[in-house]
């Protein structure tokens, strides 16, 4: 049994984050002209293609429209990992502009994840217990008209 998890996140960045910060998450996301000194020891989130456990593609991306840095990543975390994922999502929440849900971690053969909430400079963990799913077949997403 493998303890793969799924990390996703996706937040805004202020667009005047200091140059040290931007380099920082650079690295993480292993594009070139990154840099860090904060003792990482590899990029967390560099990896890219399929995801060997929990589906889909592995990503990592840092855009900016302007007035705002937007970041997104997908990758699979093994909990030896969890210290420094759980210092950048800190680090993350310090410095987001966005303000509710930012991403989530999942185990990779559970059905729900935990949620990752940004508030008031920080990410706290919502963690949700289902007792009963209730499926509707017909509506894997709803109809906002019907």
């Amino acid at each position: 049994m493998a303890d793969i998890h799924e990390l996703q996140l996706t937040l805004d960045l202020p667009g005047s984050l200091p140059p040290q910060d931007l380099a920082l998450l650079r690295w993480h996301l292993g594009e070139e002209g990154g840099r860090q000194d904060d003792g990482y020891e590899y990029p967390l989130w560099a990896d890219r293609g399929p995801a060997l456990r929990v589906g889909g593609a592995l990503v990592g991306e840092l855009c900016s429209d302007g007035p705002e840095w937007a970041l997104t990543v997908r990758q699979e975390a093994h909990p030896d990992e969890f210290d420094d994922l759980r210092r950048m999502v800190l680090w993350l929440g310090a410095r987001t502009t966005t303000v509710g849900t930012v991403g989530y971690l999942r185990f990779y053969e559970a059905q729900v994840p935990d949620v990752l909430i940004a508030e008031a400079g920080a990410v706290r963990s919502a963690i949700l217990r289902v007792e009963k799913v209730v499926e509707s077949p017909a509506e894997v997403i709803p109809d906002p008209w019907g």
